[in-house]
């Protein structure tokens, strides 16, 4: 780092640092959120110089120049928040599938119709690369607003190796000129596409043989992920996929037991998933292969509340079972079109009966081990990258309770001001 300090941010009311610990946070630990009274953050080079007390860290920066300084007016300040499960690039929207499901059809009914996913597949097909990169960056300017500064991208609404390619080179496009750091997974094997219909073996092997060996070469992700359930991949399918995808060195992960109990949440600890999503049906028998292999568990609880489901993940029994628990919007234009990081986690604690210091860890430290960016984000600690939000808000309970508003007054990443005053102030191809 430099001899000067770019940025401090002081008078810091409340600091949430999520500090300490080398794993993602496990039962007792994801209450212990490091919070520091009355701090502040010393930042160089876009990136934590001092993390602390107000008077620490200014004795720690005595006699460097300071090129500005930011007022966070008694407010609480938290890590930038993760958003570890979403569908951003997507054409299209479903509204029309409100009625149907307010009439009590179910999602897998609707996707056996043609619609559901494959409507979605249909909408991203007919796009433009063009006109996904503007519908994708409205909803990443949304998350922004929100206060999330590191986001995961799945494919999966093209199911043809070009219109596959075509979504990860907008969440690239993406990555490279807007302030949100993107995560990018391909999903190939997110539905059976109607060309294969009764021969999902067959598409199987065209996302092995095809389909990741030139996503991998063209390093157009990081993550390999599969929807296992019925009706779309079984678990043999499933782990024939994810196998190919780990030897050729992609990161796995797994939509596992989101409806039905189908043995996707022990699949993904014997496989060493990075995370499994969903986990609605999962078993306490897949709970424990998951915490044997350190797999995070990314609950969804936008799309339970969205699909009207009478059940939810059961984060707490995980909990108690040692898995580390993540939580995330899965935004997407069918079961969870919300970009509000913020209205998952008042879901978490009211729906998943997660505590607001049990949710800060899930949006921020345990987000950032699901998708293997824990090195560098999830936590306010010297070295790290300067990913911060300031909320008007006292407290950490306040943001959870008072839901239904954006509670985001300032954002920085990289240790660049991206949002103030609540409106978006960076520059175009930052």
């Amino acid at each position: 780092m430099g001899d000067r300090i770019d940025l401090l941010v002081h008078n810091i009311g409340r600091l949430v640092t999520m500090q300490g610990g080398s794993g993602p946070r496990t039962g007792e630990e994801m209450t212990r959120v490091g919070e520091i009274r009355q701090g502040a953050i010393a930042v160089a080079d876009g990136k934590i110089f001092a993390v602390g007390e107000e008077a620490e860290v200014r004795a720690q920066i005595a006699g460097m120049p300071v090129l500005r300084e930011l007022d966070a007016r008694g407010n609480l300040v938290t890590p930038g928040l993760i958003d570890s499960h979403t569908h951003l690039v997507h054409g299209g929207s479903r509204e029309h599938e409100l009625d149907l499901k307010l009439k009590g059809v179910s999602y897998l009914e609707i996707l056996a119709g043609g619609g559901g996913i494959l409507s979605t597949v249909r909408s991203t097909r007919e796009a433009t690369e063009q006109q996904l990169y503007a519908k994708a960056k409205r909803s990443l300017d949304t998350m922004l607003l929100y206060g999330a500064t590191t986001v995961e991208a799945k494919s999966g609404y093209g199911l043809t190796l070009a219109d596959e390619l075509k979504q990860l080179q907008v969440t690239r496009s993406l990555n490279e000129s807007h302030p949100v750091e993107l995560v990018s997974t391909f999903m190939g094997a997110h539905a059976v596409p109607v060309e294969y219909k009764d021969r999902a073996d067959e598409y199987v092997e065209l996302v092995v043989n095809v389909m990741l060996p030139e996503v991998k070469r063209q390093g157009l992700a990081e993550f390999c992920d599969v929807f296992c359930e019925h009706g779309v991949f079984t678990v043999e399918q499933s782990r024939k996929i994810l196998t190919a995808a780990k030897e050729l060195g992609f990161g796995i992960k797994l939509h596992a037991d989101e409806i039905e109990p189908m043995g996707g949440a022990q699949l993904a600890g014997e496989l060493g998933c990075i995370s499994a999503e969903h986990l609605l049906a999962a078993t306490d028998e897949g709970f424990a292969a998951m915490q044997r292999a350190g797999t995070v568990a990314v609950c969804l609880p936008a799309t339970s509340f969205n699909l009207r489901l009478k059940t939810h993940a059961r984060a707490r029994r995980m909990i108690e079972l040692g898995v580390p628990v993540a939580i995330s919007t899965d935004y997407n234009p069918g079961s969870s079109p919300t970009e509000s990081i913020q209205l998952v986690m008042t879901l978490g604690c009211l729906n998943l009966g997660l505590t607001p210091e049990e949710v800060i860890t899930a949006v921020t430290i345990n987000a950032a081990h699901a998708i293997g960016k824990a090195d560098t984000v999830g936590s306010l600690e010297v070295g790290k990258q300067a990913d911060l939000v300031i909320f008007n808000a006292e407290n950490l309970a306040y943001l959870p309770y008072h839901f239904g508003i954006n509670h985001v007054n300032t954002v920085v990443k990289k240790g660049n001001l991206v949002v103030s005053e609540g409106n978006l102030v960076y520059e175009a191809g930052k």
